[in-house]
């Protein structure tokens, strides 16, 4: 068998991976572990670059892997674990509606990216096409984890999550984005977190609490 051939297996079984751990964000209250498997998608999305790069032999590829390596599988991570830490925001997250409901339109969703994603996937040409209609899913399933949480912490884990899956989803379609455009993204997610993390801040020192629902209240003043 050729290297291909071997390639395309392996990349289907990550891009499963990766769609089971979206699942299991949608399952998990807490935070912690969020956050630990958010790394893990980091780690798949590092593997299936390094091998989409393995097999198209485009020596850009792998600058986009390392980067995917320090920003999301180290960097954020650890970031965002140190942040909470400080926030005192470990424990469990409340959710808007309950998990098994959650789970349920999960599933309805699924169902849609892969039924949206047939007609694009038959254009691809790439060994990558096949997995589209999972990268659809991964960025449709972190935006109901990001409507589904009150916490402020979850649901910009659920905005990272959802990036993977369109960094994800540029792979299938067309090898990734241009280096210029990624390492823009990747300075706008750093910039973002620690933005976002002084906006924590006030917010529990306001409310005390990161329950974003207490910001309806400023409606009323």
């Amino acid at each position: 068998m050729t290297a291909h051939a071997y390639t395309v297996p392996i990349l289907n079984l990550l891009a499963a991976c990766l769609l089971l751990i979206s699942f299991a964000m949608l399952s998990r209250r807490r935070t912690q572990r969020l956050v630990t498997l958010f790394a893990w998608q980091g780690t798949i999305l590092f593997l299936s670059t390094c091998l989409v790069a393995y097999s198209s032999g485009l020596r850009e590829i792998y600058y986009s892997a390392a980067l995917t390596l320090l920003l999301k599988v180290i960097g954020l991570p650890l970031i965002l674990h140190r942040l909470i830490y400080r926030l005192g925001a470990q424990w469990d997250s409340e959710t808007v509606v309950n998990i098994p409901l959650t789970m349920l339109v999960g599933l309805v969703l699924v169902i849609f990216a892969f039924g949206l994603a047939q007609p694009i996937s038959m254009m691809a040409t790439t060994i990558t096409r096949n997995t589209l209609g999972i990268a659809l899913a991964v960025i449709l399933l972190s935006f109901l984890m990001m409507i589904t949480r009150r916490k402020a912490v979850t649901q910009v884990i659920g905005f990272l999550a959802m990036e993977n899956g369109l960094f994800f989803a540029a792979t299938s379609a067309t090898y990734g984005m241009p280096m210029v455009v990624e390492l823009g993204i990747a300075l706008d997610l750093l910039v973002g977190v620690f933005i976002l993390g002084l906006f924590f801040f006030q917010i529990r020192e306001q409310f005390e609490s990161l329950d974003l629902s207490n910001l309806e209240s400023l409606k009323e003043d």
